[in-house]
């Protein structure tokens, strides 16, 4: 594979100091400003955060990310007000503090600039962006890639030290506006503008990339790649033979479902069901 950017492929064990991770959402409720708040009370909404982020530690999970997927509908970045960003900050800081793993920053939608605010103001150690390079056509229209402006406000923070993780051939869209590139290619984008892993998703939430597409994005790519959709007990140990990591939501959730809270004895059984690869 021919390299065309500098970037380490040693994110993943730069923050986690181990080469295969298994990292935990926390899927915040609705904050104050989105659709489907309804009033509830901000410690409400942070002990609901801390209480996943307690049983996602506790069950073995080596890091979090912590995302506002309780925004739905969610807005695109230039219309994404302040209070979100300050919300997600207190969440962060408190998790952090209490926790005790890395953490990761995701603003939906495809907001970087507020997700390194809040990285940096709460400690986190990355954050995640759904769409980086490139443009697509997402549940909320047009998204175009926004690496160019994330990376200067990085700078602007002195905060080159908070890594990103890109997703590729992301999730819940269409990609008909870059047809004609294949997703190897589209992939290799993400190193050239200076991403620091990769993320492989499936069509939508809970929806497994198949091995085919993992298989063929890591093979496009010298940095680390995760699996960030649709990963269970059942599939945890084939993924992690490919990748470095995996991002898991749902299924650690009551009932496999997104909005449930977290149960503590499935995300023991996924470290469980993982234990061998991890420490192969």
């Amino acid at each position: 594979m021919q390299e065309i950017s500098d970037k380490s492929s040693s994110a993943i064990r730069e923050i986690f100091g181990t080469g295969k991770v298994l990292i935990g959402m926390i899927h915040c409720p609705s904050f104050p400003g989105a659709p489907r708040y309804r009033g509830a009370a901000m410690s409400e909404i942070y002990d609901a955060c801390m209480r996943d982020a307690e049983a996602l530690a506790e069950g073995g999970m080596h890091g979090l990310i912590i995302e506002n997927h309780g925004d739905i509908p969610f807005s695109k970045p230039e219309d994404i007000g302040h209070e979100t960003a300050a919300f997600m900050s207190v969440v962060t800081d408190r998790v952090a503090r209490a926790v005790g793993i890395p953490l990761g920053i995701n603003v939906l939608a495809n907001a970087p600039i507020p997700a390194l605010a809040i990285a940096m103001a709460g400690s986190a150690k990355f954050i995640r962006v759904n769409q980086w390079a490139n443009a697509y056509v997402a549940n909320e229209g047009f998204m175009e890639g926004r690496a160019a402006e994330a990376m200067r406000y990085r700078s602007l923070l002195r905060a080159e030290h908070i890594k990103v993780f890109a997703d590729s051939h992301v999730k819940h869209g269409s990609h008909a506006i870059v047809a004609d590139r294949s997703v190897g290619e589209l992939t290799r984008d993400l190193a050239f503008f200076d991403a620091d892993a990769v993320i492989a998703t499936g069509q939508r939430t809970g929806n497994a990339a198949t091995i085919e597409e993992i298989e063929e994005i890591g093979s496009a790519t010298h940095l680390p790649l995760l699996v960030g959709s649709g990963v269970t007990k059942d599939n945890v140990v084939e993924i992690l033979k490919r990748t470095s990591g995996v991002i898991v939501a749902s299924s650690l959730k009551q009932g496999g479902v997104w909005w449930n809270p977290v149960d503590v004895d499935r995300v023991r059984a996924l470290r469980a069901a993982a234990a061998a690869v991890l420490e192969a």
